[in-house]
């Protein structure tokens, strides 16, 4: 699995630098695993998962810059270069986070299913889903909420939507 790991991690770093994000290699890897790789979130024996430095980090870049944009969302003036340059905040941190962060495998696991609603969100940010933008930015908030619902974070509080 840590072999299978660090293919994603170069994978996604390389989608993101190349402004291609990476929602259906997360994808295609997330099946790779058959039954094994958990398909719903769910509490660590009903404790928070741990994190390291590098994820918290990256999460609370993400959660401060989707809390600078919500206020023009919010009054419909955020327009399609502002959701391509959030997308592309988000995508650069995550990428940041799983080339850094090292968490234990079952934490990790969780952590994938986080990832990928962030960056099924940037994609739909960018104009790349049938989506629209602005349900992008929904599902990156709400992503947020669900990495504050299951991991460590001390003082974490995602930004409401």
């Amino acid at each position: 699995m840590k072999t299978k790991f660090s293919v994603l991690l170069a994978a996604l770093a390389l989608a993101v630098s190349s402004n291609i994000y990476a929602a259906e290699s997360a994808d295609a890897h997330h099946h790779s695993h058959g039954s094994a790789e958990p398909t719903k979130l769910q509490l660590n024996a009903g404790k928070k998962w741990a994190t390291d430095e590098p994820l918290r980090q990256t999460m609370s870049e993400i959660n401060q810059a989707m809390a600078k944009a919500l206020p023009a969302i919010h009054k419909n003036q955020f327009g399609n270069a502002e959701y391509q340059a959030l997308a592309t905040t988000v995508s650069e941190r995550v990428a940041y986070a799983v080339a850094h962060c090292k968490l234990e495998p079952k934490a990790d696991a969780m952590l994938h299913l986080v990832i990928a609603d962030l960056m099924a969100g940037t994609e739909s940010m960018a104009g790349k889903s049938s989506n629209s933008r602005h349900d992008g930015a929904v599902q990156v908030l709400e992503a947020l909420k669900s990495y504050e619902k299951y991991f460590q974070h001390p003082g974490w509080k995602a930004t409401k939507g």
